[in-house]
């Protein structure tokens, strides 16, 4: 089995330029838009290809880790709003205005992608534009691709403004728990506002926070504090040289980009047209920022101790189950958040649920995950179920998290899936 899943929020992005391969994927991607746009019909690769541009876009613009993925559901809401103001097939999110069948669905969409980013990666306006003009070109001259740019502005406009007070820029208040005079840990956790931020489509943060986990005198949490001890030591001998390779793999910046990645492989199997396409990637996108929203909520709700924590703390837990191993680290950087419940493991359970709400259940198209940082290296899977239990087992392996937690996030990301594809972007009756 393989997989990849990165582990999307352990440091900020520090690339203070864009390099060389992104420039070159942003210029390959304008060649591929030139070549697929040869006219006004109803394609999907304005989407899939816009999609890897906003990818890039934000990496060159220093955009990572939760802030990366509320940009990219911004960008697809308003590119869904805007195709669906010409072709009126799925309800809209934000954009309320009358619909106009005669706009280029095409122009559109790129200007509703085209408005995002620059609105939300300045720094890159002059790359943006590049795929603009040559997205663009490639429509015919005349009123419906004027009218289709004006929609598409006029969508992402109101995207960006309903998403102005979601609560994601607000002061990082967090405060660390400490007795008066005690020293802990002074590096601060990643993105603590997120767990006050307003979801996507959902009624609040908290609507499906899971229950607490084990308690730490349990069979289950002795069987999982063991299990990771066992396996996700970096000094582990029980661990097999390919879960090792898979470890390393998902360790790249891959989570993300391989869940989307896989999206635009679906959408090619399957052959979605403009209209699908658009609410797929915008459900997902969606899905996934409010991967973590909900995830932190929970997690600084719970603040559990993560497993190098416990386990050097073994003799502390009231467990008899559980020996202490004081020099105890893991395979993995621990990330700087609580560890219950997994971001990775919701990450999958949200794009699993959605994939399944779009094509039905059991997807079973081949997938290829390419590494972000080394082209050449590939993982292929069966099927998604594959892709979703590598990038599961791989926090068992890499030692950061326990399998309890795995399993509980896996269900809270299906079940806000569920909701998303029930509650908006629906069909038009």
């Amino acid at each position: 089995m393989n997989a990849q899943t990165a582990i999307i929020a352990t440091t900020r992005w520090t690339h203070p330029i864009m390099s060389t391969r992104t420039s070159a994927r942003l210029l390959f991607a304008i060649g591929v838009l030139a070549f697929a746009l040869v006219s006004n019909g109803a394609r999907a690769d304005v989407v899939t290809e816009w999609n890897v541009v906003a990818l890039d876009t934000f990496k060159a613009a220093n955009v990572g880790g939760n802030p990366l993925f509320r940009a990219l559901a911004i960008m697809h809401v308003a590119m869904s709003d805007a195709v669906n103001t010409v072709q009126n097939r799925y309800t809209r999110y934000a954009l309320n205005i009358a619909a106009n069948s005669a706009a280029s669905a095409e122009s559109a969409a790129t200007a509703a992608a085209r408005s995002v980013l620059v609105a939300l990666a300045p720094s890159q306006k002059a790359k943006v534009d590049e795929v603009y003009a040559a997205t663009l070109g490639r429509v015919p001259d005349g009123a419906g691709k004027a009218e289709g740019i004006a929609i598409g502005e006029q969508a992402a406009a109101a995207v960006i403004a309903e998403r102005a007070d979601d609560g994601t820029n607000v002061a990082d208040t967090y405060r660390p728990v400490t007795a008066p005079g005690v020293w802990i840990p002074t590096t601060p956790p990643l993105f603590a506002e997120y767990a006050r931020a307003k979801p996507w489509v959902l009624a609040r943060a908290d609507q499906f926070r899971p229950g607490p986990p084990p308690a730490l005198t349990s069979a289950i949490y002795a069987r999982d504090y063991n299990e990771t001890k066992d396996l996700g030591g970096v000094k582990s001998t029980r661990r097999t040289s390919p879960q090792t390779d898979a470890v390393k793999f998902w360790t790249q910046a891959n989570l993300g980009s391989a869940w989307f990645e896989a999206a635009r492989q679906l959408s090619a199997a399957k052959a979605l047209d403009l209209a699908d396409n658009a609410r797929l990637f915008a459900l997902l996108s969606m899905a996934s920022a409010n991967s973590f929203i909900v995830d932190w909520d929970a997690k600084f709700y719970y603040n559990c101790w993560r497993p190098v924590t416990a386990i050097r703390n073994g003799d502390l837990d009231g467990n008899d189950a559980t020996e202490r191993d004081p020099g105890w680290t893991p395979l993995n950087a621990t990330p700087m958040h609580p560890e219950y419940p997994s971001q990775a493991a919701i990450f999958a359970g949200v794009s699993a649920g959605v994939y399944e709400g779009v094509f039905g259940p059991g997807v079973g198209t081949p997938i290829v995950v390419t590494d972000t940082v080394d082209p050449k290296v590939t993982r292929q899977f069966d099927n998604i179920k594959a892709v979703v239990e590598e990038t599961r087992l791989v926090r068992v392996w890499g030692g950061i998290h326990f399998r309890n937690t795995l399993e509980v996030s896996d269900v809270m990301g299906r079940e806000v899936a569920a909701y998303l594809v029930a509650n908006s972007i629906r069909p038009v009756r």
